[in-house]
């Protein structure tokens, strides 16, 4: 129970329960107020006051550890500040992600001194994350759901349907070698080992009878049968499946492209065979200014002789945060010992008599020397298997889906980076958005409708990268024709508001100032929008944050 108590005191089973503490008096907190408060010296609270009522959640989002009394209050959640995660008050529950854990849940009382008195689950003591409850498999249930790919999006789906009460046959099919993991880490920090990034570990998986299969690959999708081939030479029937397939990287046409030491970064595997070449002498060419190729710089610079980046725009990250803030980002790697060759490309990779790199050859015909290459030059779609399946699989190889994530055959749902989706906000038109945040959002979604209930798609987009110590955040989606620049681009202090051709803010971007884009996230999700109007007071510019403790606008 996370309120207070209303009506006849509930008893509490002290072998369950602690024995209440007082954590503040009743006035201390105001209505649509968060306060972090101690339970005992070890647990941190978080106290909440919204519609005169006390609520009472675990401090801490399950992600990343990130203090949640600095973060968003929404109605009926908080939200992260670093990245986006929302939790539910009533009971603690994840409701928008990164993250899979729920937060602890404690029972508030006043009494008649007016102290805030608490309770808690002694098991909610020994750890800040909560697992929801989840059924295991019941033989006499014999329907058979297939979740198709190890990442995200398919690793949250398998865990949601058991929570919701799934107690069929649970096949979860994964094509790399490993358990599912933290993908985002991979290019962020290559020398991780598999252990400390994995969701969850076999026995999670064994414990709730789910048949993970690992190194298998999804060869052939029949509808009509409702039929999956796999590549261990398996034919599965199933009831109802989910497809999350996500992307693999591309590697451009480009002469020399097969040579050894040519990489991408998007797998662990990828990750383990760049960091076994690392040494002090190693020369690093990152072809490409994406968040992929400008994270792998940042990490390997320190490590290895020289770091070169090579971008098609004159500055990196041009298209997702526009000219100002590419230039500051620019000159931030350049501070750091990056060398940056903008306005250019690879015309050929030359090699040596072993089949390794040794030199690339820019647009302008200079060579520079190159002992590994990185190619950071996007990904396509892993929907091949799904051709002639009956489900509609569009030429760039994404996949329509409704806002329910079904695909135009029943039962077929297909979500992540693959799934061509509405989202919450001002884009009306269907997007394929490659981020993790929005990947897991889609495995909870389709495990939902999956079981039975009725759950639309409503997440906003949120994407996060760090680069040499400097987190950048943006939430939001939609073309822009300016930037409007709050705070100081030099000192990495600044908020960015994408505005369009109608002045509505499409995206917020910041670094350095959170909570403001968890901010802007709530106020999409809560069917509110920003306009110009709203931040060209420069004395002022988060004014506008006091829209959300307005109530929700009401819908005819």
């Amino acid at each position: 129970m996370a309120s207070q108590a209303m009506g006849a005191a509930p008893v509490f089973d002290p072998k369950e329960y602690t024995d209440p503490v007082s954590v503040c008096q009743a006035t201390d907190i105001q209505e649509n107020e968060m306060k972090q408060l101690d339970f005992d010296e070890d647990t941190r609270i978080l106290l909440i006051k919204q519609n005169g009522r006390l609520q009472a959640v675990g401090a801490k989002c399950t992600h990343y550890g990130a203090p949640l009394h600095t973060g968003v209050l929404g109605q009926g959640r908080v939200r992260c500040p670093w990245h986006g995660a929302c939790f539910n008050l009533e009971t603690g529950d994840i409701e928008d992600f990164p993250g899979l854990d729920s937060l602890p849940c404690y029972n508030v009382e006043v009494n008649d001194e007016g102290q805030v008195l608490v309770r808690a689950k002694r098991k909610d003591l020994e750890q800040s994350k909560r697992l929801k409850n989840m059924v295991k498999r019941n033989p006499r249930d014999e329907r058979c759901y297939i979740v198709v790919g190890g990442g995200p999006s398919g690793a949250v789906c398998v865990e949601t349907l058991r929570q919701e009460g799934y107690s069929g046959r649970l096949i979860f099919i994964c094509r790399e070698a490993f358990l599912p993991y933290d993908r985002v880490k991979v290019s962020k920090n290559m020398s991780a080992d598999i252990a400390s990034i994995q969701f969850r570990n076999a026995d999670f998986y064994k414990e709730y009878d789910i048949e993970v299969w690992q190194d298998v690959a999804a060869t052939k999708l029949d509808t009509s049968q409702k039929e999956l081939q796999c590549s261990n030479g398996y034919v599965v029937k199933y009831d109802k499946i989910y497809i999350a397939t996500g992307c693999s990287a591309f590697k451009p046409p480009i002469p020399g492209a097969d040579l050894a030491n040519v990489k991408v970064v998007r797998e662990f595997a990828d990750a383990q065979s760049i960091m076994e070449l690392v040494q002090p002498d190693l020369r690093v060419v990152c072809l490409g200014s994406s968040f992929i190729a400008l994270e792998a710089a940042s990490f390997l610079v320190s490590k290895v002789a020289s770091v070169t980046v090579v971008g098609r725009e004159n500055v990196p990250l041009k298209a997702a945060f526009g000219e100002a803030i590419g230039a500051r980002v620019l000159q931030l790697f350049q501070e750091n010992n990056v060398e940056m060759r903008m306005e250019s490309g690879i015309t050929e990779i030359i090699g040596d008599e072993d089949g390794k790199v040794v030199e690339v050859q820019l647009t302008d015909e200079t060579r520079i020397p190159c002992d590994l290459l990185i190619m950071g030059t996007g990904s396509t779609f892993n929907t091949k298997f799904m051709q002639k399946s009956g489900v509609r699989v569009n030429s760039n190889g994404s996949v329509d889906v409704t806002d329910f994530l079904e695909t135009n055959v029943p039962d077929v749902y297909v979500g992540g980076d693959i799934a061509n989706a509405h989202i919450y906000g001002l884009a009306h038109d269907r997007v394929t958005i490659g981020h993790y945040q929005l990947a897991q959002y889609h495995g909870r979604i389709a495990a939902l409708n999956m079981t039975g209930s009725v759950k639309k798609l409503e997440a906003v987009p949120f994407f996060f990268t760090m680069l040499f110590g400097k987190g950048i955040r943006y939430a939001g989606h939609g073309s822009y024709k300016e930037v409007i620049i709050d705070g100081s681009l030099e000192e990495f202090k600044f908020v960015a508001y994408f505005v369009n051709a109608a002045d509505t803010v499409t995206a917020v971007a910041s670094c350095g100032r959170d909570p403001v884009v968890a901010q802007f996230s709530e106020l999409l999700s809560q069917g509110k929008c920003l306009g110009r109007s709203q931040i060209e007071n420069e004395s002022d510019r988060q004014a506008w944050t006091a829209e959300l403790k307005k109530p929700l606008p009401k819908i005819r």
